[in-house]
């Protein structure tokens, strides 16, 4: 329980609340953008409708990502001032690049977004409604430019002890960034259409806003029956590009402690890193080499291959990547019953699928978390990898006193702001879309349908 322990611990825990805020608003926008451009080209109320009240939600998830998300720098310079010493010419350009290109952007055509629905041309809405997605997008290609140069480092030299950007374009497009930008990117969007399909699943069950549920269903499943299975291929690309360049970081995934052929995939096992071993194992036999380096006889490293001081923690990487692969199985899974469902014709009136759906809205979150657990502890001990240990970018001035005040500060704040937070989408959703179905059918100029209206079987055009 030293400083530097601690110090990881204060960073894991500021980092895993506010990842979860661009894992829901990066997708968000897109959704709020897409209804949008939806509602202006066929104007169909419903699109207004869905736009207006995940709009709400958006804004709320957005102010506590800036709340959250400006822990972040401070900690670099008070936890972490020898790495901030050591990469500020490469990440200053590459953050403020970030606030200045894509937060100032999404941030001032948020204004519009919320605000102008009354005041602008409809127009004017959908274009910021798709530069805040833009923003949204842009925020993330920064930030993993930075985060996937300290993985895969290209493009610096080192001058006095500092990393200096030689060559910008090598450094921004590193040679992971391309794989771990499309598989952030794409679990951020397929994590907010779970969101939907549950809330979607929710209403139904209720017989609720069943015109904006039915919309909401059919969107999701069909962008998921295509994003899920995309998401699986970038992940065995990403996975091949890992093994390229990290391979400890592969190893601790696959449980392989010795360098061999016809590597097995560890399916479940018990790893035990004091004997460079595995219990309980259970494996399929060259299935490993198959799809690290697609050929069935291909050496695969094993960690006894690097000093026992550059092995990643192995049982969390281990384990964390085995959830992540589940969840992505289950998410198949759901996917695939809910389009024979709709096949059948039976999606809106199977009670058992709807609460499925309904329980399974969180699934992408704790995607995304066990994904950053696997990539970032994997990277261990390295925080910029093979050339920065983790150890030696502590700051050197800092006590465990200095770091327990300040963890214990932080366990309160996000415990406060996420909790409220939390409780207040919760009630916007129960509170629905209702409010705002007067004013879009006068939008359109079309009188106010009641809800009442909506039959059970009613098909909803959503092409």
């Amino acid at each position: 329980m030293n400083a530097l322990f601690l110090s990881r611990l204060q960073f894991a825990w500021v980092i895993s609340f506010h990842i979860l805020l661009p894992a829901f608003t990066v997708g968000l926008s897109c959704y709020i953008a897409t209804l949008d451009v939806l509602g202006w080209l066929t104007r169909k109320p419903v699109y207004r409708r869905l736009a207006d009240f995940w709009i709400r939600i958006f804004a709320v998830s957005f102010g506590m990502g800036v709340v959250s998300g400006v822990v972040m720098p401070f900690q670099f310079g008070t936890n972490w001032s020898r790495f901030s010493d050591a990469v500020a010419s490469i990440m200053g350009p590459l953050l403020g690049y970030e606030g200045l290109m894509a937060f100032f952007l999404e941030a001032g055509f948020l204004g519009v977004l919320l605000f102008g629905r009354k005041r602008v041309p409809e127009g004017i809405h959908v274009f910021a409604a798709l530069m805040v997605a833009f923003g949204t997008l842009l925020s993330s290609f920064w930030i993993l430019a930075l985060n996937s140069w300290m993985q895969t480092p290209s493009g610096y030299k080192i001058v006095d002890g500092r990393f200096v950007p030689s060559n910008i374009f090598a450094l921004i497009f590193n040679p992971s960034l391309p794989y771990r930008l499309t598989h952030t990117v794409s679990a951020f969007v397929i994590t907010t259409a779970f969101v939907i399909l549950g809330v979607a699943a929710y209403y139904l069950r209720r017989g609720r806003f069943l015109e904006e549920a039915r919309s909401m269903i059919n969107m999701s499943l069909f962008f998921l029956a295509f994003m899920v299975p995309f998401q699986i291929v970038v992940g065995d690309m990403q996975g091949v590009n890992t093994y390229e360049y990290q391979p400890a970081k592969i190893a601790a995934i696959e449980g392989i402690w010795k360098t061999q052929t016809h590597a097995a995939s560890v399916l479940f096992a018990i790893p035990d890193p004091a004997t460079a071993s595995n219990r309980d194992e259970i494996a399929i036999p060259g299935l490993a080499s198959l799809y690290l380096t697609h050929h069935s006889d291909g050496v695969v490293l094993g960690l006894t291959n690097w000093p026992r001081q550059d092995w990643p923690p192995v049982v969390p990487v281990f384990f964390s990547f085995r959830i992540m692969v589940g969840i992505a199985i289950v998410m198949l899974a759901l996917v695939g019953m809910g389009l024979f469902l709709k096949a059948r014709k039976k999606l809106y009136e199977t009670s058992w699928f709807l609460k499925l759906c309904t329980y399974s809205s969180p699934i992408g979150f704790a995607a995304v978390l066990a994904g950053w657990v696997t990539t970032e502890v994997g990277r261990q001990p390295w925080v910029v990898y093979g050339l920065m240990r983790t150890k030696d970018a502590v700051t050197p001035s800092l006590t465990t006193m200095d770091v327990v005040v300040s963890l214990l500060a932080y366990v309160l704040c996000y415990l406060f702001v996420f909790g409220v937070g939390t409780r207040l989408l919760l009630r916007l959703i129960r509170i629905g879309p209702e409010f705002h179905v007067a004013e879009s059918h006068e939008a359109y100029g079309r009188p106010a349908r009641p809800l009442s209206a909506v039959s059970d079987d009613e098909e909803i055009d959503n092409d």
